[in-house]
């Protein structure tokens, strides 16, 4: 499959929550085992005003991660992806509107993959990481 196959696949299944935060994957780098979200947040979303609070910008950097998963390993291996564990550094306010997610995979094993995402302002600017630890789940091949 090529990357806009790839693209066009991970879009068609977005959960709803990605939709929500104004979210749909726009680029997918196989070589570099990674993929790149987009999302438009809106001040519901947000405390203090317009700053998106933290659970939701842990959100952006998972979703991110885990269809790095999708993306470079294929949804026709790979049913689900669990998070066992992630670790969100906020490194400066998120703010409403555009944000960009890099996700890629740093490591895969059959069973375990080692993921890293960041997330960017529309300035460029990196306002929080993420590392997490998630279950592979394969898909059955009976």
């Amino acid at each position: 499959m090529t990357d806009r196959d790839i693209l066009d696949a991970l879009n068609a299944h977005l959960p709803g929550f990605i939709r929500m935060l104004g979210g749909s994957c726009v680029a997918v780098d196989q070589a570099a085992q990674s993929v790149t979200f987009e999302f438009d947040v809106s001040t519901d979303f947000c405390h203090s005003v317009n700053v998106v609070q933290g659970g939701f910008t842990t959100a952006m950097l998972d979703a991110a991660m885990s269809h790095s998963v999708f993306a470079v390993l294929g949804r026709d291996n790979i049913a689900n992806v669990s998070s066992l564990e992630i670790k969100t550094s906020y490194i400066a306010p998120t703010l409403a509107g555009k944000q960009k997610a890099v996700g890629r995979i740093v490591r895969a094993t059959y069973k375990t993959a080692f993921l890293e995402a960041q997330l960017f302002s529309p300035a460029g600017e990196l306002t929080a990481t993420a590392s997490s630890v998630a279950k592979l789940v394969r898909t059955r091949t009976d």
